[in-house]
């Protein structure tokens, strides 16, 4: 399955989530508002194929120092956009590619971050 229908399928399973194009890229909204996660292949022709999702405090700079080859800190939009988001490559050869599960989680919290509180209450009680 291509990386795009998989990060669809995560995505859209999420309450209220919808996509559209957003910048000219697919981008998954949290009731067409919040931006969820976007994908990107060769975004900008850099030659990659890669998800950007708000990440919690902390959690870019943890994630890109431990393992720079699976995950980069997004270009900031000129209002400061994406300057705390995770990016995370698909894109990855052979033993090291992507583990699907940590993708999905990745989307999960940044749902966390994005949703009203009683949807994200909905998503927690679904996981027990």
């Amino acid at each position: 399955m291509h990386e795009y229908e998989r990060v669809r399928r995560i995505a859209l399973a999420l309450p209220e989530v919808n996509e559209r194009l957003s910048h000219g890229e697919p981008c998954f909204f949290v009731r067409d508002r919040r931006p969820l996660c976007y994908f990107h292949d060769d975004h900008n022709r850099d030659g990659r194929i890669s998800l950007w999702c708000p990440a919690p405090p902390g959690a870019q700079e943890e994630m890109v120092a431990a393992a720079p080859d699976r995950f980069f800190k997004p270009p900031a939009s000129a209002r400061g956009v994406f300057s705390d988001w995770l990016g995370v490559y698909l894109d990855l050869p052979g033993d090291s590619g992507v583990d699907w599960k940590e993708i999905a989680a990745i989307v999960k919290d940044a749902y966390r971050i994005v949703a009203p509180k009683h949807l994200v209450a909905e998503v927690e009680g679904r996981s027990r």
